[in-house]
């Protein structure tokens, strides 16, 4: 079968295209995937988990057709069915023509979106899902900040922050990007490349961060003193994986924090599908690659400030 590999470093990458690797071979309740279309996440190519995979084939979330049942399978979806997937982190493997999932990644794609649509969404709805609710714990009328926010998980967030929870959205992003906030219900935006934005935004319940780095030292200023930062940036601040504390906190002693990285949820999956489908949730826009312009594809989601989610094509 045709994939991607991340051949080097992570110092120094190279994307390589093979076009006769094995197709994988079904366990038990697995699920083999023939992919019609794979997202992209720049910051990927960045992540160690990546080089510690057996053929170092890059992606976590696609869209296709189910192509076999593993023998133990008994859920409750078909082989010809329409699915979409999220791979747990540290595996990957959507970059190829077929993938392996779990019965635990896979759900049913929205019937109203194209696959195109459907392999941008994986990731940016099972993450802002698990930021918003299991670990924001957010509730109608809290003020939830959204740094990052005309990215793909941002945009999302804003929907569900606004829309779903009822809560009171600010939107973090350039000045171009602030009427489709807007129109997405955003009700405040704020451009990051102001001076002092940080001094605007106050009595803040929830930071939801999807930037990192100066962005979210700077997102402590505007959290109430009891208040929340969740944070999903890359990379992930010294303290994610370690028991150390921010240097924020020394000032701002009661307000919590947490970093996380996204888990495999088809149940949420299957959730979002049926907003989509209902019109609760609008899905992003996409920009798509063929297969040969993988290359093309990474550096185009390597681009900070885009609009669009870049997309690569199987079929």
């Amino acid at each position: 079968m045709r994939a991607i590999q991340v051949l080097g470093s992570k110092a120094s990458p190279e994307i390589f295209l093979n076009q006769s690797l094995p197709k994988p071979a079904l366990q038990k309740s697995d699920i083999l995937i023939q992919v019609t279309a794979a997202g992209v996440t720049g910051d990927e190519i960045l992540w160690p988990e990546l080089y510690e995979t057996p053929f170092r084939i890059p992606g976590h979330e696609l869209s296709g057709t189910i192509s076999e049942l593993g023998p133990e399978y008994r859920g409750s979806l078909v082989i010809g069915q329409e699915v979409f997937a999220f791979t747990e982190a540290d595996r990957g493997q959507c970059h190829a023509e077929y993938a392996i999932c779990s019965e635990n990644e896979v759900a049913p794609k929205p019937a109203s979106i194209s696959h195109l649509e459907a392999a941008a969404l994986p990731i940016p709805l099972l993450t802002t899902f698990e930021a918003i609710l299991d670990h924001g714990k957010v509730r109608p009328g809290m003020r939830v900040l959204i740094t990052g926010a005309s990215g793909a998980v941002g945009r999302i967030g804003v929907q569900l922050v606004a829309r779903l929870v009822d809560s009171h959205a600010i939107a973090l992003a350039s000045y171009k990007n602030h009427d489709a906030l807007r129109n997405l219900g955003a009700d405040e935006v704020i451009d990051y490349a102001s001076t002092g934005w940080e001094s605007k935004v106050d009595a803040v319940d929830v930071v939801f961060d999807t930037v990192g780095g100066t962005v979210l030292k700077k997102s402590w200023e505007t959290v109430k003193e009891d208040g929340l930062i969740v944070t999903v940036g890359d990379p992930p601040p010294s303290w994610a994986f370690q028991d150390l504390r921010p240097d924020e906190a020394s000032s701002r002693p009661y307000v919590r924090y947490k970093y996380f990285i996204v888990a495999p949820n088809a149940e949420r999956l299957r959730q979002a599908s049926e907003m989509i489908d209902t019109g609760s949730l609008r899905p992003l826009m996409v920009k798509s690659f063929g297969y040969e312009e993988a290359e093309k594809a990474w550096a185009y989601a390597r681009q900070r400030g885009r609009e669009k989610k870049a997309v690569i094509c199987f079929l």
